[in-house]
């Protein structure tokens, strides 16, 4: 099980650090690289020609600005892609959301929130449970965590305001 994740700049790890940490919590290897689309294009031209063999099942990819990262590598790649706008300019990120979602036919690119790096991962995970029995199971228990910590501030909240 492996997972790459790829950001335009070093400046944008901080918004993935907790992704990359909750994928490695569940045994899923992630190759972590900052290469520009830009600035780095032949890199990441050969980073992505790697995940063709390396076993990647999904690729995330997190820019700001511009934010072009997750579509060029979409385009070199029938893998799975997951874009992250990240918040970096003074448009507050939404630069980046429509630069990611607006992808022309033929060149899909799954894209969450803005610095919505932890939807990627959760999403990356449930593309690769679709083969991964374990992953699947994983997810059942993180989302029935979830309901009980939800259910457990409401009984919390009702009890407060009786």
């Amino acid at each position: 099980m492996r997972v790459a994740v790829v950001m335009g700049s070093t400046s944008d790890l901080v918004k993935l650090v907790d992704m990359i940490d909750f994928l490695k919590k569940y045994d899923i290897q992630v190759d972590v690289r900052a290469l520009s689309a830009h600035r780095a294009h032949d890199a990441l031209a050969s980073f992505i020609e790697d995940t063709k063999t390396n076993g990647t099942e999904v690729i995330i990819a997190a820019a700001g600005k511009a934010a072009h990262l997750p579509g060029v590598i979409a385009a070199m790649t029938t893998s799975p892609v997951i874009g992250v706008p990240i918040k970096g300019s003074a448009l507050d990120g939404m630069d980046a959301l429509l630069s990611i979602v607006q992808m022309p036919a033929g060149i899909p690119v799954a894209t969450v929130a803005i610095d919505g790096s932890m939807n990627a991962g959760i999403l990356a995970m449930q593309m690769m449970a679709i083969k991964h029995d374990n992953l699947k199971a994983a997810l059942i228990d993180y989302k029935t965590a979830m309901t009980n910590s939800c259910l457990a501030a409401n009984e919390k909240l009702m009890e407060e305001y009786k």
